[in-house]
């Protein structure tokens, strides 16, 4: 299967509340990566109805990740994807989930993500991050891709916004803030930064490209 030109959908109208959530049950997110922001991110995608996710990420639930990241004590251990399935499937048993416990590379990320309507971005490294988005942007272009950037710290949450950069790119963050800093990395902020990358890919699943 070939991915949706999701940026030109049809717009659902926002008071038809069977058409959308019909429109989500039907659509796929691919999340890369399953820390603070994809594991926050796939469970509001879960929640408003989106029927299929992918999941990608190599690493496992440390104590360290449960002061922001969507896991529990008892999944210690556990690798993220699987431990992150689990809980999604409490919140909706019908969900369709593909794991990939893995490293995203050059090599492999499009194969991956299949064929996802709307990809997410949640990795750790800027250099991850920058790899993501040059490969997408070369070889899937028509597919969104929804990036964070800046949500490092505890300055206000209003700072944090969306920025759409050409067709099918869209950047949350305030831009500037990086914990290679030093700054802390704050539940609330990053929830935040998560929620407007779910956000948006609700939007776009919906026929809504303007962030």
């Amino acid at each position: 299967m070939t991915p949706r030109d999701t940026c030109s959908l049809p717009p659902t109208p926002p008071n038809d509340d069977s058409a959308v959530r019909a429109r989500l049950a039907n659509s796929h997110v691919a999340l890369v990566g399953c820390g603070g922001l994809g594991s926050n991110a796939a469970s509001m995608l879960v929640r408003a109805g989106v029927g299929e996710l992918t999941l990608i990420d190599f690493d496992v639930v440390e104590e360290s990740n449960l002061n922001r990241q969507l896991f529990f004590r008892d999944q210690l251990g556990l690798p993220k994807t699987e431990a992150l399935a689990a809980t999604l499937r409490r919140i909706n048993p019908d969900v369709t989930l593909h794991i990939h416990t893995t490293c995203a590379t050059e090599e492999n990320l499009v194969g991956l993500v299949g064929d996802a309507d709307v990809i997410i971005e949640a990795a750790d490294r800027a250099e991850t991050k920058a790899m993501i988005a040059n490969v997408l942007s070369e070889q899937i272009p028509d597919t969104p891709l929804v990036a964070a950037s800046g949500l490092a710290g505890f300055a206000s949450a209003n700072e944090i916004v969306t920025e759409r950069f050409g067709e099918a790119f869209y950047l949350v963050g305030d831009l500037r803030s990086d914990v290679r800093d030093e700054l802390p990395l704050i539940a609330s902020r990053v929830m935040v930064a998560s929620a407007h990358e779910a956000h948006v890919a609700i939007r776009l699943l919906l026929g809504h490209p303007e962030p």
